[in-house]
């Protein structure tokens, strides 16, 4: 698995990937977050296809070493999305996708990076645990609990 830059050859591939419909309402769709991502320019999207061999499977974006402004920027290291197509969920993707940012952000100097999810049944929460985040006890602007990861516990 490996993540790689989204340009114009791989790009409708991209915009096609899609979640179950229980969970569009916790992430959205990619083509939302790169709309987002140009929107919001002050929020630094880094957003990068992910890959299992030569078949995208899903999406990922982090602001990029922001300025912080909670609640509405939250950094300066944030995992603002994280989607795996409905057909390869469960697969571990999304936690190696994960994994590969971590160590990206990492290298570029981070010492934590935060994520935030969207309350109810079937949230995110759970995975996002597993792999090492925990609460904050602070929420961003949307309400979302945040969750923060120490770069510093994970080789």
């Amino acid at each position: 698995m490996c993540l790689r830059e989204i340009v114009d050859e791989n790009r409708d591939a991209v915009l096609a990937l899609r979640l179950p419909p229980e969970q569009e309402r916790f992430v959205g769709s990619v083509h939302r977050a790169l709309a987002d991502a140009a929107k919001f320019p002050e929020a630094k999207g880094w957003y990068r296809a992910i890959y299992a061999r030569d078949e995208p499977v899903g999406f990922v974006m982090v602001s990029w070493n922001i300025e912080p402004r909670p609640p509405d920027l939250i950094g300066p290291w944030f995992l603002w999305k994280l989607l795996i197509d409905h057909r390869y969920q469960g697969r571990g993707y999304g936690a190696e996708a994960v994994r590969q940012v971590m160590a990206i952000v990492r290298d570029a100097g981070a010492t934590e990076l935060l994520t935030s999810h969207a309350l109810g049944d079937g949230n995110p929460g759970g995975f996002y645990e597993r792999l090492g985040f925990e609460p904050t006890g602070e929420y961003d602007g949307n309400g979302e609990p945040v969750l923060r990861l120490s770069l510093d516990a994970v080789r």
